[in-house]
């Protein structure tokens, strides 16, 4: 018979585990609310997803009914797919490119440099309504700033929020007004470039574009596959300007897909399909994300070591 002792763990296993007991006794917190605010409610809306509920009523199961309709017989899902595909397709490379160039030019070592920077990022902090309202003076088809601006050099006024067939394109400028977050990211990675890399360059007698493609652009791959999965995510989820701005209009030229699925959970009672809605939303964003860095992925450079 085994003595008693070799059943008793000795002290540093009493210690392993009463660490281990109070790493997870702090961080409990954090795993509840976790477990509560988005785990509890995912498998929530996942349930929702296959019921039909107008939040008065009990949901009532349908299975895969809502999907069904989805892809079958509402032509409104099409349209806000469409909307927010179109405007995906433009606003993130314009975003992209115009960070990209915002942190080029901020990366300079001029005098004022800091101020600038942060004058540059201040739109990112301004609350997401008050954008709206200032854009809704801006694109004004009858007094507003760009109009006055165009009927000042001689060139017609634009009807920016009315027409349908040039309301994307108030959309596109106002996602230029969102860059700062990007920009710093893209900045943060300009810093990160070895000097040693350029000062080569410079020795092969390669002037500034060569330069930019040949050693910024490569070594800055990691930050703009980032950048591109990032802004694929948010361009997807716009809602607040097509809700405030234009309220999907003109003839539903702004009806994004966020928008739609907002206007079938709390407008039409729909709330069943609404997440059926989002459960096709994640499915779109993580297929195309995969798809990117399974595409992307080998042209990105990765310090060794």
């Amino acid at each position: 018979m085994a003595p008693i002792a070799t059943f008793i763990p000795d002290a540093a296993k009493r210690r392993r585990v009463q660490r281990t007991l109070a790493g997870y006794f702090f961080i409990s917190p954090g795993l509840l609310g976790l477990a509560l605010f988005l785990v509890g409610p995912l498998i929530y809306s996942l349930w929702l997803s296959l019921t039909e509920w107008d939040i008065i009523s009990p949901p009532v199961f349908v299975g895969l009914e809502n999907f069904r309709t989805a892809f079958l017989d509402d032509k409104l899902f099409w349209v806000s797919l469409y909307v927010t595909i179109r405007y995906t397709l433009v606003a993130v490379p314009l975003t992209l490119v115009a960070a990209l160039a915002a942190a080029l030019l901020l990366d300079l070592n001029i005098r004022g440099i800091s101020g600038f920077r942060a004058i540059y990022y201040l739109p990112a902090m301004t609350p997401a309504v008050a954008s709206v309202v200032l854009w809704r003076w801006i694109f004004n088809s009858e007094f507003g700033l760009l109009n006055y601006i165009l009927d000042f050099v001689g060139l017609p006024k634009v009807e920016w929020l009315i027409s349908a067939d040039v309301v994307m394109y108030s959309f596109w400028i106002m996602a230029l007004w969102s860059i700062g977050p990007m920009m710093i990211i893209f900045l943060a990675g300009l810093h990160g470039v070895p000097r040693t890399l350029y000062e080569a360059a410079e020795v092969d007698g390669a002037n500034a574009w060569r330069k930019l493609w040949a050693v910024t652009i490569p070594q800055l791959s990691p930050v703009i596959l980032f950048n591109l999965v990032i802004g694929l995510i948010n361009t997807f989820q716009v809602f607040t300007a097509g809700y405030l701005l234009t309220a999907g209009g003109p003839k539903n030229a702004t009806l994004f897909y966020v928008l739609y699925t907002y206007r079938n959970a709390f407008e039409w009672l729909k709330m069943g399909y609404a997440a059926s809605l989002s459960w096709v939303l994640f499915a779109i964003v993580m297929v195309m994300t995969i798809f990117i860095f399974r595409s992307l992925g080998r042209a990105v450079h990765y310090e060794a070591g």
